[in-house]
């Protein structure tokens, strides 16, 4: 056993690991964070959103020196059907601000950057390590890790568990249940490399300004998922997740789903003649408020993505991974000041603050919107993505047939399609699960 003892271990250094960490090395606290990867975000080539708010109250000048992409000022929504898609966009100068609020960023670079900031605030960081159990004593408290290392256990007060979405450590540990297929979804993504300049001229940009695209139809077969594009300076990340559940039953594949998004007209005009040099697959919590687990107990706290923390409805992750992080730090220095011992009675701390936090008030205001979302996939995902383009297409014909005429035709369509008692029912059910 390594002799030294710890006041915090924190397993993972992705978003939320990486938060816990630095905040409680900030406050002057002994801290051990542990990475299996060869380095922090050597696995994780997911292309994302960054909120400049959260980080900013970790790294006030994090704009100085940080990897960050573009910054975004549109966001693109497509409702897609096999050879169109319906668009709503939102494009605002205001977005051109000096401290921008979003950034487009490449995680491997992110992450990496983000770690360095750990080491320099004097947490211990040790790569190549992965954990292998928690290690509890007689009565089932947590008082460390165990890990692939010679003479691998290591002490500490409390261990914060930021070891993502599939994280074996909790559910061995039996301190929660490991997630269920219809409550992650599978996402995979590509990134196609282009000259810049063809980037910016493709998507209507200026220097670094950026923008998003999300997508969602019958790029998903009926199932529940969404489409994404990002527009980085020198890379397109473009992917598409649906529910592990949907694979399961439907017996698709991630890999074709992505084939189909890609060359959807819309899409592959975008991207055409660039280089793909990345795959990956990740997952990620799609259960929503219903499905977080218990959130901290004796010598433990879980954040991020391994508390499911994940607000799908607004395509919301890192930040509520970063805001859960540095929650859980802040509760764990306020027991150790009070020098308080690291009970689930102290620790529930953490809890009552993420309450009071915009993570839980979010999660919960929205918490029945994953339900209603995958039971009524076939509906959203499908049926009414090709109705709207049906509509729109006899709207903008000019054939010499009457207006009214066509406007019979699209309400048929509609009558026809589903039942107008289930077509209202869907659409009473969204506006109450969205109120």
């Amino acid at each position: 056993m390594i002799e030294e003892r710890f006041d915090a271990i924190v397993v993972g250094a992705g978003m939320a690991g990486n938060a816990a960490a630095l905040t409680m090395a900030k406050k002057g606290m002994k801290v051990l964070q542990l990475e299996r990867g060869e380095y922090a975000g050597s696995k994780n080539v997911q292309g994302a959103i960054l909120y400049s708010d959260m980080l900013e109250k970790l790294i006030p000048e994090f704009r100085e020196d940080a990897p960050l992409e573009r910054h975004l000022v549109e966001q693109r929504f497509w409702i897609m059907d096999d050879r169109s898609h319906v668009g709503l966009h939102y494009r605002s100068e205001d977005f051109n601000e000096e401290r921008a609020n979003r950034y487009t960023i490449i995680r491997a670079q992110f992450d990496r950057w983000f770690s360095s900031k750990v080491r320099q605030a004097g947490a211990t960081v040790l790569c190549e390590t992965t954990v292998t159990d928690l290690a509890q004593d007689s009565y089932g408290r947590v008082i460390g890790v165990r890990t692939d290392r010679q003479d691998g256990e290591i002490h500490a007060d409390v261990v914060v568990l930021a070891e993502g979405v599939n994280g074996l450590l909790g559910t061995r540990a039996r301190l929660r249940e490991r997630p269920k297929p219809n409550k992650v979804a599978l996402a995979v993504k590509e990134m196609h490399f282009l000259p810049r300049e063809t980037i910016e001229a493709r998507f209507n940009l200026s220097g670094d300004e950026g923008v998003v695209i999300e997508a969602a139809g019958t790029i998903s077969g009926g199932m529940t998922g969404m489409g994404f594009i990002y527009a980085n300076k020198e890379c397109i990340s473009l992917g598409i997740g649906c529910l592990v559940a949907d694979f399961q039953r439907t017996g698709k594949t991630p890999y074709e789903l992505l084939d189909r998004f890609k060359r959807h007209p819309s899409v592959a005009l975008l991207i055409e003649g660039s280089e793909v040099k990345e795959y990956a697959a990740h997952l990620i919590p799609e259960g929503g408020y219903k499905a977080i687990p218990q959130l901290y107990g004796d010598g433990w706290v879980v954040v991020g993505d391994a508390a499911q923390l994940n607000n799908a409805i607004h395509r919301e992750g890192s930040n509520l991974a970063m805001t859960s992080g540095r929650i859980a730090a802040e509760a764990i220095f306020q027991v150790k000041s009070r020098r308080l011992a690291m009970t689930k009675e102290n620790l529930a701390l953490y809890k009552r603050m993420l309450d009071r936090s915009f993570v839980l008030k979010d999660m919960k205001k929205y918490k029945d919107m994953p339900r209603l979302m995958h039971t009524n996939s076939q509906n959203f995902f499908l049926t009414y993505p090709q109705l709207i383009s049906k509509a729109m297409q006899t709207y903008l014909r000019v054939d010499g047939t009457p207006k009214t005429e066509k406007q019979k035709s699209t309400l048929k369509s509609f009558v026809n399609a589903r039942s107008w008692i289930g077509l209202f029912g869907d659409a009473f059910r969204l506006a109450r699960a969205w109120r």
